[in-house]
């Protein structure tokens, strides 16, 4: 066990490394970039789908979808209108820095404004490899419970927006708002939330607000 502790920081620190060449890569071009995280059916790609039909004719997107196999939701992102690349993971349970420096490779980054990488879903994994991405949202639903943010601590505590989903399912299924928002604040203070229903389209105006915000930020920042 001495010896897992070491390779295992060694695989980080080499990972952050190569998450900064992708960040700078991706300011030099000009693209702002999510790091989408969330477990299987939370609602990764309707989320995605709804933003790329949102900001359709604002912004120019591309998604770099993640998965264990087929190429599904790289197929329907495309459908909806962005630019598209699959990344088969093989099994591994998580996108890491050189999964998405290979997926930059494949995109014509100069003719994109906004990437959003749907990372695997998992609520464990994916929290411990930084990508590059100027921030991390993690996507919660309603049907899964709201006892996430205690089980599982170290993906609250680590992005920069949540979206709760599937509110319109409130009436029908055992979901405390409220002890779920109280065990988010203690790890996460002040986090950006984002309440919507990705079925019925409540709420997505304000994350689409959100992203745009996002990106006008990051280039008046870089412009300045």
């Amino acid at each position: 066990m001495g010896k897992r502790i070491p390779i295992v920081e060694k695989i980080l620190s080499a990972n952050d490394r190569l998450a900064t060449q992708n960040r700078a890569r991706l300011e030099q071009a000009g693209v702002v970039a999510l790091n989408l995280m969330a477990s299987p059916g939370a609602g990764k790609t309707s989320l995605i789908e709804h933003t790329i039909r949102g900001l359709h004719g604002e912004l120019r997107l591309a998604v770099v979808d993640g998965d264990v196999a087929t190429s599904i939701d790289a197929d329907r992102a495309a459908a909806a209108g962005a630019r598209a690349v699959q990344i088969n993971t093989g099994g591994e349970c998580h996108l890491d820095a050189v999964m998405l420096q290979g997926a930059l490779n494949e995109l014509p980054l100069e003719e994109i404004d906004l990437l959003i990488v749907e990372n695997v879903g998992n609520l464990i994994c994916p929290a411990s490899f930084q990508l590059g991405t100027h921030k991390s949202v993690l996507i919660a639903s309603v049907p899964e419970g709201d006892d996430k943010p205690y089980k599982y601590p170290g993906m609250y505590r680590g992005v920069e927006a949540l979206v709760i989903n599937k509110i319109d399912l409130l009436p029908y299924v055992s979901f405390d708002m409220d002890y779920f928002r109280r065990g988010v604040e203690v790890l996460n203070p002040g986090l950006v939330t984002f309440p919507l229903s990705c079925r019925t389209g409540e709420g997505l105006q304000a994350w689409l607000a959100w992203v745009r915000d996002l990106v006008a930020g990051v280039r008046a920042k870089r412009d300045a």
